[in-house]
């Protein structure tokens, strides 16, 4: 997608040396752009932990360089060994993502099936840039799947702006290009349809003020920010045609686990008979979950996420400020879970399919 007119991808290796992973650095967007080097699993442990990079897709296909990083540091001599610790530090890093161990587990399988040493390393590398490549990919089909409903939308409304509502960020930074919720919109755009975003600002990361709007804004697509608990009054007063999301895990019965605050605006959408629509490339099913809400195991991270802050003074320089009383306790719930009976539908790499079992494993025959 576009920065400045100009065309990037999330992650990509170094031009000048493959062993090098470079990304944006996504906590400083969108008031600064930064380009970090990433060249050994412990920093790649902290860009995933600490959300230098983040979304399903993106998470994956970082897990994937690391994991050709982790082979070029693994001992010779104790390559087994080692390629397994590293693992399972990287897996660790953020439980609720499906595609960061969909990603590390690829990698191994891969490996394993390799003689030598050397050839597990340049294994590594190829199988990491395929999942960038298939992501990016993927998200593309997703867009030109999930069109149709907007298409359909705007016919119905005689070619007046299509208003659709997202829940923090599945866009192109969330994925390695395209994104997942935002991927039918940019079609749509670029089909000459006429869309209007209503943008949830998604405490307490605010990966929608910060990252959705600067993306759209590139774009050049119509948007509008609004607080995150704006949404159900929108869709009673029929300003909502479609509400879009993401996903970080989805069973495979069509329990969907996304940024904590998708289940409410699920929960409105039905009262409002709203379409809520879920986006997500293969990669992001657990296909041994069931039960999403009792099962999907949901990330809890630092109260201080919530407590502060951070943006650009009015004199330009960045700062973080306390909101509540000091030492105030917070319960930082990073994720909640929507029951496959509030989703109207996924729109995969596939097509579009319900959030139910049977249709699920009809389009992903191969998982029976």
């Amino acid at each position: 997608m576009l920065i400045k007119s100009k065309p990037y991808r999330t992650i990509w290796s170094h031009p000048d040396d493959s062993t090098i992973t470079q990304i944006i650095d996504q906590r400083k967007l969108p008031h600064e752009f930064i380009i970090v080097d990433l060249a050994t699993v412990a920093y790649f442990c902290t860009a995933i932990k600490d959300m230098y990079v983040r979304g399903a897709g993106l998470i994956g296909a970082t897990a994937g360089f690391a994991m050709y990083t982790a082979a070029l540091q693994s001992r010779d001599a104790h390559f087994a060994e080692d390629i397994q610790q590293f693992a399972r530090e990287l897996s660790a890093t953020r439980p609720t993502a499906k595609n960061l161990v969909w990603a590390i587990e690829r990698q191994l399988t891969a490996m394993a099936a390799c003689s030598s040493v050397q050839e597990k390393r340049d294994k590594g590398l190829e199988v990491a840039t395929a999942i960038a490549d298939e992501d990016a990919l993927f998200c593309k089909q997703i867009g030109e799947h999930g069109v149709a409903l907007i298409k359909e939308i705007s016919k119905r409304k005689n070619g007046q702006p299509v208003n659709i509502l997202t829940h923090c960020n599945a866009g192109w930074l969330a994925f390695v290009d395209y994104g997942s919720a935002t991927a039918p919109i940019y079609q749509a755009n670029n089909d000459g349809i006429a869309v209007h975003v209503w943008v949830d600002e998604t405490r307490p990361w605010l990966q929608g003020a910060r990252l959705t709007a600067w993306e759209l804004k590139e774009e050049g697509i119509p948007h509008t920010l609004i607080a995150d608990n704006t949404g159900g009054h929108l869709m009673q007063h029929g300003m909502v045609d479609l509400v879009i999301v993401g996903t970080d895990r989805t069973t495979f019965t069509g329990d969907v686990a996304n940024k904590i605050g998708t289940y409410l605006k699920a929960l409105a959408a039905y009262d409002n008979n709203v379409p809520f629509y879920v986006a997500l490339p293969s990669s992001t099913f657990d296909w041994q979950i069931e039960d999403g809400v009792k099962d999907i195991p949901i990330e809890k991270r630092d109260g201080d996420e919530i407590n502060k802050i951070t943006g650009r003074a009015e004199n330009g320089e960045m700062i973080t400020v306390l909101v509540p009383p000091e030492n105030t306790e917070s319960a930082n719930y990073s994720f909640d879970v929507t029951p496959a009976r509030l989703v109207t539908g996924l729109i995969t790499e596939r097509g579009i399919v319900a959030a139910n079992q049977d249709a699920i494993l009809n389009l992903y025959p191969e998982k029976r």
